[in-house]
């Protein structure tokens, strides 16, 4: 088994871990329209996500970036795992570090779509607390609000 450290994201991991994103996104969501390019997307990582967010990477022995988590307040604003990289226990271990650094709690936003990770997060305890049309997001797609409470 390879071994894979969760550490927080340094500039260097901005392109790598936008990279996953980008491949994660095409995997789970292919139904979802993206407003974004890829250039815009991987900006944002560099300029906004990785210096202004408690940013979390993945890192595989041999294979680099894998995995991406950022937490935004007690929001848990994005979990993408490399395809590839899916059903190993990364976004176990992703979901419990951000249970320990959000003692209170944590909240966090999935399409109604992806109902992969509807059975994820529900299997880690949270609850869908809120649906929407999806008016108030870029994709302009229904979406789901969960929330954990220790």
């Amino acid at each position: 088994m390879t071994e894979v450290v969760l550490r927080r994201a340094v500039a260097a991991d901005a392109r790598p871990a936008a990279d996953v994103w980008l491949r994660s996104f095409a995997a789970a969501l292919p139904t979802v329209v993206r407003p974004h390019t890829d250039d815009d997307v991987r900006d944002y990582v560099r300029d906004v996500v990785v210096p202004l967010r408690e940013t979390w990477v993945a890192e595989a022995a041999g294979a680099g970036i894998v995995g991406l988590m950022v937490l935004d307040g007690e929001l848990l604003s994005q979990l993408y795992l490399d395809p590839e990289w899916r059903g190993r226990g990364l976004g176990d271990r992703f979901v419990a570090l951000a249970k320990e650094r959000r003692t209170g709690g944590l909240t966090l936003w999935t399409f109604q779509v992806n109902k992969p990770a509807h059975r994820f997060y529900e299997r880690h305890g949270f609850t869908a607390v809120e649906f929407t049309d999806g008016r108030g997001n870029e994709e302009r797609e229904p979406d789901v609000r969960y929330a954990w409470r220790p």
